[in-house]
Order: C-alpha cells, then sequence, then structure tokens
C-alpha cells in the first residue's frame, strides 16, 4: 500500500509524458511551462508540504535553485494561482485518477487557459474504469481534447507504459485546449 504521499512515485504516466515532452524537445526553448520544461514554475497540491518541499530538495540538489516551485490546489482560486506567471503549456501526469476531483481539475484548466488563450493542457493518464469519462465535464467548460496515439512519439513500448504495480495499465495522452467558438 502506498503512502498518501504518493506524489513521489514516478508513476506509468509521468514516463509517457516526459517521452512527449522529448519528443518535443526542440519545440519548448522559450516556453512557459506550468511542471516541466523551458522556464518552469514546479508544483503540487498546496494539501501536500511534504512534496512541495521534496520538489524544492529536488531543484537544489539539481543545482536548480531558481525554478519557483509554488502550491496549487485542483479547483481552488488561491492567490498562488491568481499571481501565475502566463504559461504557454501546463503539464499534468495522471491527473485524471479519481473521478470526484475531475472537474475541479477541469475548472483550474479552464481558469488557466482563459488566462493564457494560447495555452494547451497535455496530460496523460491510466483508464481505469470504462464507466469514467470527462467528455461532459469539457463541453460544460468549452474544452476539447485530441488524443496523441503514443505511437506517434514512441512511447508505445512496453518499458515506458507498464508499471511493476498490479492492474491494467493502459495509458492514454491528450492535448486539452479552449474550444473554438464553434464548438470545435
Amino acid at each position: 500500500v502506498l503512502d498518501s504521499q504518493y506524489g513521489t512515485y514516478v508513476w506509468p504516466c509521468a514516463v509517457v509524458l516526459a517521452q512527449y515532452l522529448w519528443a518535443r524537445r526542440d519545440s519548448l526553448p522559450g516556453k512557459r511551462v506550468l511542471e516541466c520544461g523551458a522556464e518552469v514554475t514546479l508544483s503540487d497540491s498546496e494539501e501536500l508540504p511534504q512534496c512541495l518541499q521534496g520538489c524544492r530538495r529536488s531543484c537544489l540538489l539539481n543545482q536548480l535553485p531558481h525554478v519557483p516551485v509554488t502550491g496549487l490546489t485542483w479547483g481552488r482560486l488561491s492567490p498562488e494561482l491568481l499571481a501565475l506567471a502566463p504559461v504557454d503549456i501546463i503539464l499534468g501526469s495522471d491527473v485524471f485518477f479519481d473521478p470526484k476531483d475531475f472537474e475541479d481539475i477541469l475548472t483550474t484548466i479552464y481558469f488557466l487557459l482563459e488566462k493564457n488563450p494560447h495555452a494547451q493542457f497535455w496530460t496523460t493518464y491510466q483508464v481505469r474504469s470504462a464507466d469514467w469519462s470527462i467528455e461532459a465535464l469539457l463541453c460544460k467548460w468549452r474544452l476539447r481534447s485530441v488524443r496523441v496515439p503514443l505511437h506517434s512519439f514512441s512511447a508505445d513500448k512496453e518499458h515506458l507504459a507498464s508499471s511493476s504495480l498490479p492492474g491494467r495499465h493502459a495509458i492514454e495522452m491528450m492535448i486539452i485546449s479552449l474550444a473554438k467558438s464553434d464548438g470545435t
């Protein structure tokens, strides 16, 4: 059983998202990225101070003391969220884990995309149930998603999208952006 502070575990979705970033590395210089990239702001839930401290410690150990680490909690309009610098890309690995959090996640993503209309949310997630879907919430928040096939960035390899944990580990990748005024 994993500890509740599981932000330090490298989940298969993180490896797949890292592969996508690696495949797109030539397009990242100069981009402002929330989570990982060129001008970086790392984040985790403000309710998980141990994870935030771990991010700060990792930055120091990797000689990156200038990388900001901020607490952001899905669905919470906080001073940190309001003060966040402009972003081009928002990264989220396996954030669609618990359906009770899906709307909070998309509320925050919508806020960030409205504030940065050209930005995109790049996310990987593990398919845990055929009953879980974010399609209705995407429509509600006027967002659209585009599925990115894993083979298109060489992430369909067993060693990338696998895990030693029990259960099914089908990983998907999608890019979420604001829907155009015509609904697309």
